[in-house]
């Protein structure tokens, strides 16, 4: 059994000297597959490989993933403009003073603005490789999660959806055996209405009324609704033990499994089976209900 749910949450975290990275992933259901991922500005050489990765692991729903990166704080680097130093000095030097003029000092140039720089210590190349290549670590063990998430959900609909199954396949019995469907009771039934009808209206040809209730009871037979229905059965059951996603297979066997209950319900001319029909109806719109979930 390998069912799996299209929705989960998972995040994982950890740190690259000097960065501190963490992943959250977010799923919920979708017909098909979209990806949403975010990666922070000088961390998008990753990102085509995040994608194979989101791509390899997941075959439906919309997935949110996000990426974001925090740098610790650095030591900062002290940058002296010597050119513009040196112009301040000479400069200096061609100045006619008088003696009540001292001389420049170092630390008075040094705080003229520009001659001094306070800046961080830039992010090299190498730098944001490797914090890349730990986050792309990283978001392998948040999938991991993610489908360890989306694997127990699928274990507890798997349990459910073989519930509503078996439940399906009982009624179908149920109709079949229903005592409404045996010819003696449809032989009594369109007796009566014959008789009915012909007791109004002295008018009316017996004979062609009989022939005519022959082909209106041809009509509801529902033998072929009965058939259909322990296929859907069986097929269901197969998807469910399938290895594969089955979530499109079993929406689309869904609608099947619907369409002949209804036309159960349509052709039914006795209160028990049709009774019996709204049953099947009922579980299988909440068979339908659970396999959206499914992947």
């Amino acid at each position: 059994m390998t069912l799996k749910s299209m929705t989960g949450f998972a995040r994982s975290s950890g740190a690259h000297h000097p960065y501190r990275w963490a992943w959250e992933i977010k799923a919920v259901n979708a017909k098909g597959l979209d990806l949403r991922l975010r990666i922070p500005p000088g961390f998008d050489a990753i990102e085509q490989d995040a994608r194979k990765m989101l791509t390899g692991a997941l075959s439906r729903g919309t997935c949110y993933a996000t990426l974001t990166m925090q740098r610790d704080t650095a030591t900062p680097e002290v940058r002296i403009n010597h050119a513009v130093l040196q112009t301040l000095s000479d400069a200096l030097a061609a100045v006619k003073r008088d003696a009540s003029i001292g001389p420049a000092t170092l630390d008075g140039l040094l705080s003229v603005r520009g001659v001094v720089d306070i800046v961080d210590a830039p992010d090299t190349e190498d730098m944001l490789a490797s914090a890349g290549k730990a986050a792309l670590a990283g978001l392998e063990a948040a999938l991991a999660q993610l489908i360890a998430v989306r694997s127990a959900e699928g274990a507890a609909l798997h349990t459910v959806l073989s519930e509503r199954i078996d439940n399906v396949a009982r009624l179908t019995t149920a109709a079949e055996d229903c005592p409404g469907r045996k010819p003696e009771a449809v032989r009594e039934r369109l007796a009566q209405s014959i008789a009915a009808l012909t007791d109004a209206s002295r008018q009316l040809d017996p004979a062609r009324l009989h022939q005519e209730a022959l082909l209106l009871a041809g009509k509801a037979d529902i033998r072929e609704e009965l058939d259909r229905l322990k296929t859907h059965v069986t097929a269901a059951r197969d998807l469910l033990a399938s290895t594969a996603p089955v979530g499109r297979r079993l929406d689309f066997l869904a609608q099947e499994f619907a369409r002949e209950a209804n036309t159960l319900c349509s052709k039914s001319n006795d209160a028990a089976l049709t009774a019996i029909g709204m049953d099947l109806r009922v579980e299988i719109e909440q068979f339908r209900e659970q396999v959206q979930n499914i992947e």
